[in-house]
């Protein structure tokens, strides 16, 4: 929860602009700003102070703990102008809320933490659990000097700005080490515990058998990703409660699945009772992975029969494919989404002149692999093999990279031994659409115009199907030096099934400096004038100009205005 506190009506109105958005996140508090600000840091997560910062910390001076268990506090001024993130900035949330709060306000968010403000991840912020000199190792690699690597696991991590040695190191483990001097031990949820038990087998059981054969195994519990199971066992009180305890899900497969495992332990007692020769062993390892520590039995202190098994598997860390669509070109029209997968990504791949847009995005030590036109399969195929090794990728594209870009490669080289992850950009249709103002606000279809990779006889039979049915119609990749006569054709074929006076929109690198836009009939366009950063968009039988703009009805009748080419739904 968000405390809310104001004492001026300035602070009032944007402190109820939080309130309204965030209504399920915040909680407004009343009353004399020192005993409001006392309740939301004994109460809340985090609080947003619409007060001078000098004031905050005077306030919370008093209330200070430690940096792990208390709140994010952000501080917004009177005129709205910053958000800053004054306490807590990772522990508490308080760099990230600095920069949702300064997003809706429009105000601008001040971060001071040192690894936000040269762009290195925050070694606690990484999402894995963390142990040891987390601020020295942070420090020496602010001050760039040499950070050892050391992943006995490999995962997915961000650039991280280490090598293969150093004095400080960052070792990535889930074996049950005490991290050295100047050492940073990461734990991955690389460990998967399979388990199996009798009806009414007590949670005390259940627990203590997981805990000590992880014990026992050199195994930290902190890099536990969950417990597995059969299905017919997933309501057993004692397993349910000891995945609660332990922090982690309870997975269950079916039986069939299950049996379908090949196990060094196969028993006919469980083949006979849920339908599969192997529980524990089968449901750590049906996900792949090395098993550990086969099959032990949990120990009664009373001596009768085990009520408990387990078995431990190390599932090998998935790579992360991030197929990432930059828009248009614009700064403003990449996503937060975008932006956000280019900072996580250790490995950057992409056209040369895509890279150019966004490198200034990247964090230092990302490592980038850029080719130029021509070598799409290449870069798709080389990004496929970086996630494979275990990093995390990001494949970038202009526009949405599933629109005639990098999604379609890269997904029909990957298989299911990576994560990917697609994320939508702009497309250069729907930016070229916006100033030209609504063609699209009716059916429509796009159609490159580039037989590169398609016969023409296929693209010449889908622009016929799209005039015939009267769709509005987009071309992408309209004409090139080498590529003259496509746009011509296809302008015929439509010229076929709609008047000369149609409206044609014509935009050259939308959303970028050098963005122009004419608007012109298909009887009057020179094809010319036409090159491959040009998006050309044809209207279908009901689009008109409108005061300067190209309008698709959306399928109500359209009246046209006597005297005018106005019209109204």
């Amino acid at each position: 929860m968000i405390g809310l506190i104001s004492a001026t009506a300035a602070g009032a109105v944007a402190r109820d602009r939080l309130a309204a958005a965030w209504p399920d996140r915040t909680r407004v508090y009343d009353g004399p700003v020192g005993d409001a600000v006392r309740r939301a840091f004994a109460e809340c997560e985090q609080l947003v102070c619409f007060l001078a910062t000098g004031a905050v910390v005077r306030l919370i001076a008093p209330l200070l703990g430690d940096k792990a268990g208390d709140p994010g506090v952000v501080c917004v001024d009177e005129g709205g102008r910053f958000a800053v993130a004054l306490v807590g900035g990772h522990g508490g949330g308080a760099n990230e809320l600095a920069r949702e709060t300064g997003e809706l306000l429009g105000a601008e968010p001040v971060v001071t933490t040192a690894t936000d403000a040269v762009g290195l991840p925050g070694l606690d912020l990484l999402g894995l659990p963390v142990e040891g000199d987390v601020a020295g190792v942070s420090r020496a690699l602010l001050d760039g000097e040499p950070v050892a690597l050391r992943a006995e696991v490999a995962w997915p991590l961000p650039p991280l700005r280490a090598g293969a040695e150093g004095a400080y190191a960052i070792r990535v483990t889930d074996r049950l080490v005490e991290p050295a001097e100047r050492e940073v031990v990461l734990r991955p949820p690389s460990l998967v515990v399979g388990v199996g038990a009798s009806r009414g087998a007590p949670v005390e059981e259940v627990l203590g058998l997981v805990e000590r054969v992880l014990g026992e195994a050199g195994l930290s519990r902190a890099s536990l990703a969950e417990l597995a199971t059969v299905d017919a066992k997933a309501g057993e009180p004692g397993i349910v409660e000891a995945a609660a305890r332990l922090g982690v899900p309870l997975v269950a497969h079916c039986a069939e699945r299950l049996a379908a495992v090949e196990v060094p332990n196969p028993s006919d007692a469980p083949l006979a009772a849920v339908g599969t020769p192997s529980v524990a062993e089968a449901a750590a390892l049906v996900r792949g992975g090395e098993l550990l520590v086969p099959k032990r039995k949990s120990q009664r202190p009373d001596g009768r029969p085990a009520m408990a098994t387990c078995a431990v598997v190390r599932r090998p860390g998935r790579g992360r494919l991030a197929v990432v669509g930059l828009g248009p070109g614009a700064r403003d029209l990449l996503t937060p989404r975008a932006r956000a997968e280019l900072q996580r990504a250790s490995v950057l791949v992409g056209l040369d002149q895509y890279v150019d847009q966004i490198r200034d995005l990247l964090r230092p030590g990302t490592r980038v692999v850029e080719s130029g036109l021509g070598a799409e399969e290449e870069r798709a195929r080389t990004a496929v093999e970086e996630a494979r090794e275990g990093r995390a990728v990001a494949l970038i594209g202009s526009g949405d990279a599933g629109v005639y870009a990098m999604a379609s490669p890269a997904l029909a080289e990957a298989r299911d031994d990576i994560d990917v992850v697609g994320v939508p950009g702009v497309t250069a249709a729907l930016a070229a659409a916006a100033v030209l103002g609504a063609p699209l606000g009716h059916d429509h279809a796009s159609v490159s115009l580039s037989d590169l990779h398609t016969p023409w006889e296929v693209i010449e039979r889908r622009v016929r199907a799209a005039a015939e049915a009267d769709f509005v119609v987009t071309f992408y990749n309209p004409r090139s030096r080498g590529r003259d006569w496509q746009l011509p054709e296809a302008l015929a074929i439509l010229a076929g099934h709609r008047g000369p006076t149609t409206p044609v929109g014509v935009v050259r690198n939308a959303s970028r400096p050098d963005e122009s836009v004419r608007l012109t009939t298909l009887g009057a366009l020179d094809p010319a004038t036409v090159d491959m950063m040009t998006v050309v968009t044809v209207g279908n039988t009901a689009t008109r100009e409108v005061a300067g703009r190209m309008v698709t009805p959306r399928g109500y009748r359209w009246q046209e205005r006597p005297g005018t080419r106005e019209g109204t739904e």
